[in-house]
Order: C-alpha cells, then structure tokens, then sequence
C-alpha cells in the first residue's frame, strides 16, 4: 500500500481573504496550506508576517485536533521566493492593490494585471499542473488575464465570484422565509458586482419557485441588496468582507479535492458551442460548472427568461469592456 500523499493549496496573498482561506482549509483537513505574500517593513523592521500568520494557524490546527502542515512564505515584488509552490494541487489567488484616493480605473487595472502577471508566471513556472482559483478584484477580468498568462487549459482557471454572491443571496432568502439555507436553490451569475444576474426563473425553495413566495416589489429589494452585498459591508466595517468570500473559495477547493462533481457558479472562460449558446465570447463570466477533480468539468447551458437575457448581456459588456481595457493597455 503506497504512502498516503495529502493535497497542497498554496494561497498567494495572506490579508483578510487568503487567511480566512487557510485558517478554513486547516479546520476542514481538506489539504496542508502553503501561504505566500509580502514582508511588511518599518522604519526599524521588517515584519514576516506570513510566516507568523501560517505558524498562529498551524498552532490553532493542533489546538482542536486537526493534523495539517501549514507553511508560510515571504516573497518579493519581482517574483522571488516561490518555489514553494511546487507540488500545489490548487493554488488560491486573493492578491491585490486596493484603490486608494485620486487612483484611476485604469491605474489600479495596470497595478493589479500586473501582480496577478508576476504570479502566474511563477504558477506556470513552479505548479504547471496545479488549477487556478482567482479571488482579485475585478475578478472576472483578472481570471482572464490569469488564464492568458499561465497559458494553462481554461478548465484549470476560474475566478471565484458567484460562489460568494449567491451565498449572499441565499442568506437573504433564508432571513426572509425563516428557512434553512440547505432548503434553497438559487444561481447568482454574470459578472461580479452591479451586473450580476440573480435567475429567479430556477431559483426555489423545497421546489416552490422563489416568485411565489415573497412578492415582486420585497423580491426586488433582497436582489438589489445582493448586488451591493459587499459594499454594505465596507460601509458597516470600513473593509471588505472576508469571512463569506473565503468559505466561498473553500467551497470551490473541496469540490476540486475531493472530485465532488458540485454545480457551482464560478467565472470560467466561454468558448465554442458554450460561448455562442451564452452569446458572449472570448470573456470569462460567471456560469454554473460541475467541478472535480480535473477543475472544470462541464459547463451547464441554462436557459434565460427575456429580463434575464437582458441583465446578461449588460454583464457580459461590462466585462468585456474590462478585458478589452487591459488589452488596449498592453497589459496582457
């Protein structure tokens, strides 16, 4: 009988989200954790912070029980330092630039495209054969620029983004209808922010279609509430969530490992017979796939009522004016 070999995700980006992400994957013994990010420097010291975060959560694994390695490393601007993510299964992107005061649209694009450039050449440098989760913002266009700069198969890239909104919406649903969330279907797709497209044509709960149970005017609050899910949070806590969005990599992450085959809706790169089914090309958008272990595994064809068909197509554009920008830019 051969040596057992645990999993590896290695998560790029140790703030709020990829410590969540960690600290998660940890409790969940779903696979050991390599975390990679930045040193932090002072007047008079640099901070490892990393590696103090890895070490905080190996020791909170060992404090209930759970036997996971967890591995923190420091790496550079330019690239240095990952060759510890050899061997990854997945490798979790949540790094980023936040935008700060006076930065433009096309600033942060440029800032970013260019982290998330650093990484994926060193993904396909050093993991060849790892799949890719994008968790950065704007994250349908970054899951783009990943796929084109890792040159990897569009069935190992994906960014997270309707996991996350339709566990909003979902907790919304089940606030109202004082039911369990286990009870309620829904898909949140398109793009993640104020063009994502909530379909309440298949969303239900026990089977009773959603349009029956709370009426249009209160339905169309809950959606509108999902939408800006995550700005009422940055207006509650001066940051962005984290809690929500890293169980929602998490979710995506054991699907992958444990070869699940679970329908969830990630932004995934639309081509061929896909692509002209949604009418959108050459973008990457959130769908509904089966995930296992080989990423993507299908990517289902849902049908859109004539409003929904229209709340895609203003998605899609939206996107697709973000991809065209970073080409227009030369930054892919």
């Amino acid at each position: 009988m051969g040596e057992y070999k645990r999993p590896v995700v290695s998560v790029v980006g140790a703030g709020n989200v990829g410590e969540h992400v960690a600290n998660l994957i940890a409790i969940k013994e779903i696979a050991n954790v390599r975390m990679f990010d930045l040193a932090r420097q002072t007047e008079d010291k640099v901070y490892e912070i990393v590696k103090g975060k890895a070490l905080d959560i190996k020791q909170m694994a060992a404090a209930i029980g759970c036997d996971v390695e967890v591995d923190g490393y420091t790496v550079t601007v330019d690239g240095e330092g990952y060759e510890a993510l050899a061997g990854s299964d997945i490798v979790v992107v949540t790094a980023g630039f936040p935008r700060r005061p006076g930065m433009s649209r096309d600033d942060l694009l440029s800032k970013n495209v260019g982290i998330i450039r650093t990484i994926s050449e060193r993904i396909a440098q050093y993991a060849p054969e790892a799949i890719v989760i994008v968790v950065s913002n704007p994250v349908d266009v970054l899951t783009y620029a990943a796929l084109k700069l890792t040159g990897f198969s569009p069935k190992r890239v994906m960014g997270m983004a309707g996991v996350l909104d339709t566990a909003r919406f979902k907790a919304f649903l089940s606030m109202e209808l004082k039911v369990s969330v286990q009870n309620i279907n829904a898909y949140v797709l398109g793009s993640h922010g104020d063009d994502m497209v909530p379909l309440l044509s298949v969303s239900n709960v026990g089977g009773e279609p959603l349009t029956k149970l709370i009426p249009e005017d209160r339905l169309k609050e809950i959606v509108e509430r999902t939408k800006f899910g995550g700005g009422e949070i940055v207006s509650l806590m001066g940051t962005s969530a984290y809690h929500a969005p890293g169980a929602s990599v998490v979710e995506m992450v054991e699907a992958i490992i444990n070869d699940k085959k679970e329908i969830l809706p990630c932004s995934v790169y639309l081509e061929g017979d896909v692509a002209e089914f949604y009418d959108a090309d050459d973008v990457c958008i959130g769908i509904p796939v089966k995930l296992g272990a080989n990423g993507i595994e299908e990517i289902l064809k849902l049908e859109f009522t004539p409003e929904e068909k229209d709340l895609w197509k203003s998605s899609v554009k939206s996107v697709k004016s973000g991809i065209d920008r970073i080409k227009e830019l030369g930054l892919i």
